[in-house]
């Protein structure tokens, strides 16, 4: 009789004792993970194991981690950008003082990083 596991099409491979489930990324996810999506991966390991479990065998953890990844890039640059014209550092700013727009840049990207970071942890584990 086969598990519902191989009567969903998953394979196993003998390993000592032990059959260990084949546990693929789906077909086209050739893509690497960005920094987001691979500190949502390791959140998800380390304290919803049960929910990365499940996501990893239905596979839709491949498609929720490159979401949080793009998503977390776009919320960065936009909190950059609306930081840095709220800041007045302009383009005129790294003309005449280019240390002080680096700094400024700098602090803008860590501030925005912080608000992101912090972010992860709290997005909906099943999207």
């Amino acid at each position: 009789m086969k598990s519902l596991y191989e009567q969903m099409g998953g394979t196993y491979r003998q390993e000592g004792d032990y059959l260990i489930p084949n546990l693929l990324p789906p077909e086209g996810s050739d893509t690497p993970l960005g920094k987001y999506g691979r500190l949502r991966r390791t959140f998800l390991k380390e304290h919803h194991n049960s929910i990365y479990t499940a996501m990893l065998m239905d596979g839709s953890l491949w498609d929720h981690l490159h979401e949080i990844d793009q998503s977390c890039k776009e919320r960065l640059d936009l909190l950059a950008s609306q930081m840095a014209e709220q800041e007045n550092v302009t383009e005129a700013l790294k003309a005449s003082d280019q240390m002080e727009w680096v700094r400024s840049m700098n602090s803008i990207h860590n501030r925005a990083e912080e608000i992101v970071l912090a972010d992860i942890e709290t997005v909906p584990k099943f999207v």
